[in-house]
């Protein structure tokens, strides 16, 4: 089954609608409520998607327990056809229909066009909440989709086979710019594959070949900053025939959780040391036999330490 379809059927599918902001966790409700494709329950990042009681990541992984719940009060079953989308060109729809397929639902598709194109297409709208029968659907989980920060430490030391994909900008990817995250870099030997490319207006384009990046069968785990938009990527990359294919849900803000993760980033080979103090601090580093990427690493988090004192 393709994973992004274009449809307008809401006799033979049950919807659900993911639309969400980041910059406004309840703006996604609020369009929600105001206006929904009929019959759709609605998904949020936050409330329902993520596990935000956890600490890895900025947006954690739900727990199997709550996912179960979340299908369960949703009255979904395993033989339904379910289609999800957002506002269009956004990774929530496929932040959902992520989960779903770890929750082993096969029939499961993205709109590749947002709500308001719905609307324009004649979609059956509704302001009125669905009266939703819950269901006790019990779950196979896909555990070979998921990868946490441990499974992606044996791949950087070579104990699984797999290349890491990193999803972020190119100046995210490479330290140059860090809007979110309290560290700037990317995870050791990643690749970058920018996931906004494939986004034209409110849909995904999905015609260009990116094999020379990353080959078709190749073991795979994909990330981005918090697993939301590597979702969108992973979805991408399905469509295309890409077949092992792991999301590290917790991504990058998870990796940083541990101070003793290396970071890689392109800059200079030796951080600048302003004053005595970190210049001290720098000397000090070295001498305990630190270098290159590990260095800047041990350098920045050291000098956070001294700055908070």
């Amino acid at each position: 089954m393709s994973v992004f379809r274009e449809t307008t059927d809401t006799k033979n599918n049950k919807w659900i609608d993911a639309r969400f902001d980041l910059k406004d966790a309840a703006a996604g409700r609020k369009m929600y409520e105001k206006e929904h494709v009929a019959g759709a329950v609605f998904w949020d990042l936050e409330k329902d998607m993520s596990n935000m009681t956890a600490h890895e990541g900025r947006h954690p992984m739900p727990t199997d327990e709550q996912v179960t719940q979340l299908i369960q009060k949703s009255g979904l079953k395993q033989s339904d056809s379910i289609v999800i989308y957002d506002q269009g060109g956004a990774p929530y729809a496929a932040r959902a229909w992520w989960l779903l397929k770890y929750a082993g639902f096969e029939q499961i598709s993205i709109s590749n066009k947002g709500f308001d194109a719905l609307k324009q297409q004649g979609i059956l709208v509704s302001t009125e909440l669905p009266a939703i029968q819950v269901t006790e659907t019990v779950l196979e989980f896909n555990y070979e989709i998921f990868a946490d920060q441990a499974y992606v430490k044996k791949v950087i030391n070579g104990d699984e086979l797999g290349v890491l994909v990193d999803a972020r900008s190119a100046e995210r990817y490479a330290g140059l710019n860090e809007p979110i995250d309290p560290v700037a870099g990317r995870i050791p030997g990643a690749r970058n594959l920018d996931w906004a490319q494939f986004v034209s207006g409110s849909e995904f384009q999905l015609s260009e070949d990116f094999s020379h990046i990353v080959q078709q069968h190749e073991p795979t785990v994909v990330y981005c900053g918090s697993g939301v938009t590597a979702a969108a990527l992973y979805a991408i990359m399905s469509e295309k025939g890409y077949d092992q294919l792991k999301l590290y849900m917790g991504s990058f803000s998870d990796w940083i959780t541990d101070a003793e993760n290396v970071v890689e980033f392109d800059r200079g080979e030796h951080p600048e040391a302003a004053d005595d103090q970190t210049k001290a601090l720098l000397a000090k580093l070295i001498e305990e036999g630190f270098s290159g990427e590990m260095l800047m690493k041990k350098f920045e988090y050291e000098k956070s330490l001294l700055e908070e004192k």
